[in-house]
């Protein structure tokens, strides 16, 4: 078992050195910086409240504290619990790295596993997916993709090791899949309205 793990954490920082060290360019340090910020993201955040507070009502409200809750839990979960149990240096914290890693944001004195970003929206984009998908179209391929690039550029800019953005990938999972449960057990957007809800789809269809 010992032997497993070393080979597991040897990977880690492996992979980890190719991502952040040996994959980088100009335009990718210029860019990825900004997939991690909470404020790229707000118009995308203000247009879900605002669409589902219009068309859904009632259940509209209801889905914003439910998607406020779910990133409550996976942060309560990723950040306050796990971290400070395990400990893990971040990278850019690291002695025996700080020479190596190509960081372009600041370290932080926080822990690095899991990373809390990749819990938070892979939580997020499980629970929308899961209560939207009916009323959206290709919902889950995007949203997942859209957490997979935060969680990529959290290795990227030096700050988490790639099993730190997994674990927190499998945490968000775990909390978005229970919340988004939940919400459809309640308050279902699927099922009629007493408003007509539009669709979203492509623009070719």
């Amino acid at each position: 078992m010992q032997s497993l793990f070393e080979r597991l954490i040897a990977w880690d920082y492996k992979v980890w050195f190719y991502m952040n060290t040996v994959w980088h360019n100009s335009v990718l340090d210029a860019i990825v910086p900004y997939l991690r910020n909470p404020f790229t993201w707000a118009p995308l955040y203000l247009f879900l409240l605002m669409f589902i507070t219009i068309n859904f009502g009632r259940k509209g409200w209801m889905w914003c504290v439910f998607f406020l809750l779910t990133f409550a839990c996976s942060d309560q979960l990723s950040a306050h619990l796990m971290k400070p149990y395990f400990h893990r240096i971040r990278p850019c914290n690291n002695p025996y790295l700080m020479q190596l890693v190509h960081r372009l944001v600041d370290c932080g004195s926080g822990f690095s596993f899991p990373s809390s970003h990749a819990a938070n929206h892979f939580a997020l984009a499980v629970f929308g997916s899961l209560t939207l998908s009916k009323r959206i179209k290709h919902i889950w391929p995007v949203a997942i993709t859209w957490a997979l690039l935060v969680a990529y550029s959290q290795v990227y800019v030096g700050v988490h090791f790639p099993i730190d953005v997994t674990a927190g990938g499998i945490v968000g999972i775990f909390v978005g899949s229970i919340t988004g449960m939940l919400f459809n057990r309640f308050y279902d957007l699927s099922k009629p309205s007493t408003k007509p809800v539009p669709t979203i789809t492509s623009a070719n269809q």
